[in-house]
């Protein structure tokens, strides 16, 4: 069964997008490391790497998807 050109496209920009997110979420992460020591900027920090893990877990789940579909176009599987 081929799968449409068009949806290959849409899931190579959804795991592009995914993995920019990813990226933004891990920049975000390291901006909240690198500020004054106090409490509440340690709960931000903490915070930030759970919005990165989950950001993490989307670019992984787009990317599983895109390669799937590519596996099934390519080689039937």
């Amino acid at each position: 069964m081929s799968i449409d050109v068009q949806e290959l496209n849409q899931m190579q920009r959804d795991y592009k997008l995914a993995v920019e997110n990813w990226i933004a979420a891990i920049r975000h992460e390291e901006a909240r490391a690198s500020v004054n020591h106090s409490v509440a900027k340690v709960d931000l920090w903490e915070a930030a790497g759970a919005s990165e893990e989950e950001a993490r877990k989307k670019a992984r789940a787009a990317k599983k998807a895109y390669e799937d579909a590519l596996r099934q176009e390519f080689f039937n599987f």
